[in-house]
């Protein structure tokens, strides 16, 4: 049997998604906990797209084989009594074996999330960017367009990125101001390693006015990692989730997303 499992996870204390020897990843927490409540020595699960360290996920969707018959409220009240309190399964749902939590993903959305004031959080630690000088809207919404589309996006891209290509295609890059809380939201098709840090680091550059919003085509079109800014901070990014079809009748949000602003 093939299930699907929705997670909504606090990354801070975490070296990111994929297992590591150290065991401190979202994948070591979610398999071990599998495993304790399947009573199996292991279990795989393949994730719809990994997430670094410090990032947040609110409905990372896994899936795994078992040849356990159990009740879908029961693999999810069972494998969260294992887990720790920052990590807990949404959702699961029996899907067919042709289902790939990865492959079937149509794409992927993120939102970061960024605060605008003269003192750095506190109660909002790892949970939100910060910024201390104000941002202009239209300055970054302008440079935003420039990133739409396809694209090779290699001056946005970390070094150590394993994608096998740059080209990627940015469906969506949504900007909207809630008092001094600030929302980028990000849909492509794929993205690659520190990408939306990297553009958000770029947009930051201009909407405190310290380059001009045609900057970011300049950026775009040197395919050179050095032409962008500085990677901005995990702190404030949360994956959304990836979108399917509805054939596979999969939930496209949590509870989770109630807590952005």
């Amino acid at each position: 049997m093939r299930i699907a499992l929705g997670i909504s996870y606090l990354g801070s204390a975490y070296q990111g998604w994929q297992s590591q020897t150290s065991g401190r990843t979202v994948q070591d927490v979610l398999e071990q906990s599998l495993a304790q409540f399947s009573d199996l020595p292991s279990v795989s699960t393949l994730c719809a797209g990994r997430t670094d360290a410090g990032v947040h996920g609110l409905n990372q969707v896994v899936h795994f084989d078992t040849p356990l018959d159990r009740p879908m409220a029961s693999w999810v009240r069972g494998t969260n009594s294992f887990l720790p309190r920052d990590v807990a399964v949404q959702w699961a749902q029996a899907v067919p074996d042709t289902f790939h939590a990865r492959a079937a993903a149509l794409s992927r959305r993120y939102a970061y999330v960024l605060l605008e004031s003269p003192v750095r959080p506190s109660v909002e630690a790892g949970r939100v960017g910060w910024v201390f000088r104000p941002l202009d809207a239209a300055a970054m919404q302008e440079a935003a367009q420039h990133l739409l589309g396809e694209h090779d996006f290699t001056s946005f891209r970390a070094s150590q990125c394993q994608a096998l290509s740059p080209v990627k295609r940015l469906l969506r890059l949504d900007i909207a101001q809630r008092g001094p809380y600030w929302r980028f939201d990000f849909e492509a098709s794929a993205f690659l390693h520190h990408m939306i840090r990297n553009i958000m680091a770029c947009l930051v550059t201009v909407g405190q006015g310290r380059q001009p919003p045609g900057w970011m085509q300049q950026v775009l079109a040197a395919r050179n990692r050095d032409a962008a800014s500085p990677t901005f901070s995990p702190d404030g990014l949360y994956f959304l989730g990836p979108t399917y079809g509805p054939e596979w009748g999969l939930p496209p949000e949590t509870p989770a997303f109630a807590s952005l602003p």
